[in-house]
């Protein structure tokens, strides 16, 4: 985008540039009132005019500021989610339109950070260009990822928003993405590339949720 800083003139100053252009005055019927209680004449009409003149020329030979955004800023802009946010009985529900090329699990924990929400439930339908997933190994205590590298439709998202251990948002989240050849890949969702678009909505609970690391188990449970 390009914007332009042009120099500003009041509607006198462009009366008095364009009667004092090589022509003469008029007389005036009556003095012309400039401000609460002030008039003027002509005698001082056209020593106004030629002042203004003189700043006219002044400001036509300044050369026009011109500058162009970052295109970082740019495509930020581009990039940006959309949110709406609505009451719910003792809650609030928020609804989220992540844009094409954002990473969805980021995106949904730092609008809630953001909105300090630390209890909610999660459902998302939409698309990925690719995703990956994960199947928890309970004697190797970690995810096993299963990477999803091609566009694929998000049947179902859904899951829990908590606070965890570190105070921010944790998210659970399990998906079922559907493939070009009607196969489905369902797991827990680690991360998915947004294309083109997801439609997310959050409901707050009237219950704040806390998720803590389970040291037997290697990963973090709601603690009720």
């Amino acid at each position: 985008m390009i914007f332009a800083v042009l120099p500003l003139e009041s509607v006198r100053a462009r009366f008095l540039r364009k009667t004092s252009s090589g022509r003469r005055f008029g007389r005036l019927v009556a003095p012309v009132k400039i401000g609460a209680g002030a008039y003027i004449g002509d005698d001082q009409l056209v020593l106004e005019g030629k002042e203004q003149e003189r700043l006219a020329e002044k400001e036509r030979s300044t050369p026009i500021v011109r500058s162009r955004l970052p295109r970082k800023s740019t495509e930020a802009w581009k990039l940006a989610m959309k949110s709406k946010t609505f009451k719910e009985g003792s809650g609030r529900a928020f609804v989220l339109i992540l844009d094409q090329g954002e990473e969805a699990f980021k995106a949904i924990t730092d609008f809630a950070n953001r909105e300090r929400i630390d209890g909610a439930s999660i459902t998302a339908i939409g698309a990925f260009s690719e995703a990956e997933i994960g199947w928890f190994d309970l004697a190797a205590k970690k995810y096993k990822p299963v990477k999803v590298s091609e566009q694929c439709e998000v049947l179902s998202l859904i899951g829990d928003l908590a606070k965890g251990d570190d105070g921010q948002a944790s998210l659970h989240l399990h998906a079922v993405l559907g493939l070009q050849d009607g196969s489905c890949r369902g797991g827990h969702f680690l991360s998915g590339k947004v294309r083109p678009t997801l439609e997310v909505t959050i409901m707050e609970t009237a219950m704040h949720l806390r998720r803590r690391k389970r040291a037997d188990l290697g990963i973090a449970l709601i603690d009720l």
